[in-house]
């Protein structure tokens, strides 16, 4: 049976596609908005700030009013240093300044956003730094991942394809995982994540989950405390080696789930010793619990019954049935189970493995 994956409708793929194109055209539009902003209003209010005042200027020297849109045109003219009829040069002194003040103040302004758009185009890295930083800046409601290594990069596909918006933040990034990230629609922080500029830059304020996900257990601690200062509220989930640690920050710092990586690689080392798939494992009330897939061997106890009556009598919950003719996901009780059908079936731990051990016994006679 092949690993299992996210299927949408066809219709709904297609709208939360077009959904998330136009999401990412209006956060392109706000990221460029954020990067060249300042220039932008002030190159607007020299035009229409300008036009009033050197308007008011002339009224005062005892010219007759210009209506107001003639006055932008005049103000565009100072700007491109286009030099009026003779007859329109003014004689007074606050207009001739005003006359030579526009063109300088115009320069410097475009000369700043000139400078700021080359300085992105030809610095490819820094242009995708500030790009990226741009563009995180502009998401809400998102999941922040601290190091996106093979496990990092794994969540994070993952949360995409379940239509989470992710952040991304790691100092150095191998270039296939970048490219990946970058297919995912996934803006990449490129600092430290000890930096304590790192977590605003992702957006932690505004995020509603943070997963730790460097190999380092001290690196992961020291962001998660500054990430906890920084949002009080928000759920944490941290990959820990050290068990002790793992214990630690669920009981003082408040974080809602630890996982060690002996305590995640454990069960699926034993599933596959003995050619069973554990795909998930849970604790619930400080009881262990299971999701296995497992094939049925012909003349064990699970072959013949049916659903309802191996549920019962196993105290489990058998989730999918697949046969050679179909696959059902929660299949009627009244179905039977026969020698190498796949079932997928949740349980406590420990009724687990004996499910595994008796329905293997007869392999082994």
């Amino acid at each position: 049976m092949p690993a299992a994956r996210l299927v949408l409708p066809h219709g709904r793929r297609r709208r939360t596609r077009l959904w998330r194109v136009f999401r990412a055209a209006y956060r392109d539009t706000v990221a460029l908005w954020n990067e060249f902003r300042w220039p932008i209003l002030a190159f607007l209010l020299l035009l229409f700030g300008g036009g009033w005042l050197y308007g008011e200027l002339m009224a005062l020297a005892g010219y007759p009013r210009v209506p107001y849109q003639h006055l932008l045109y005049y103000i565009l003219e100072m700007m491109v240093l286009q030099p009026p009829p003779v007859e329109d040069v003014p004689t007074e002194l606050y207009l001739i300044l005003f006359w030579y003040i526009v063109p300088v103040l115009a320069i410097l302004i475009v000369g700043r956003g000139a400078a700021e758009f080359v300085n992105l185009f030809f610095n490819r890295s820094e242009r995708r730094n500030a790009w990226e930083e741009a563009v995180a800046s502009t998401y809400r409601n998102h999941i922040i991942i601290l190091g996106v290594g093979h496990v990092g990069l794994r969540v994070a596909r993952a949360l995409v394809s379940m239509g989470f918006d992710v952040v991304a933040i790691d100092q150095e990034l191998k270039p296939d995982a970048e490219d990946e990230l970058a297919a995912l629609g996934v803006p990449i922080i490129k600092t430290d994540g000890r930096n304590p500029q790192s977590l605003d830059l992702a957006g932690l304020r505004y995020a509603q989950a943070f997963v730790a996900c460097t190999s380092s257990d001290q690196t992961n601690l020291e962001v998660i405390m500054r990430a906890r200062d920084l949002n009080p509220e928000i759920r944490i989930v941290a990959r820990m080696w050290d068990d002790t640690y793992a214990k630690q920050m669920k009981n003082f710092m408040g974080v809602d789930a630890v996982h060690s990586a002996s305590d995640l690689a454990a069960p699926v080392f034993a599933g596959a010793a003995v050619g069973v798939e554990i795909t998930q494992t849970l604790q619930i009330a400080g009881v262990e619990y299971s999701m296995i897939r497992l094939q049925v061997e012909p003349g064990s106890f699970l072959d013949g019954g049916t659903i309802g009556s191996l549920q019962e009598a196993n105290d489990m919950d058998i989730v999918l049935h697949g046969s050679s003719s179909a696959v059902e996901v929660q299949p009627s009780s009244n179905i039977a189970v026969r020698g190498g059908d796949t079932l997928v079936l949740f349980a406590r731990h420990d009724r687990v493995i004996n499910i595994v051990e008796r329905n293997q016994k007869t392999k082994n006679r």
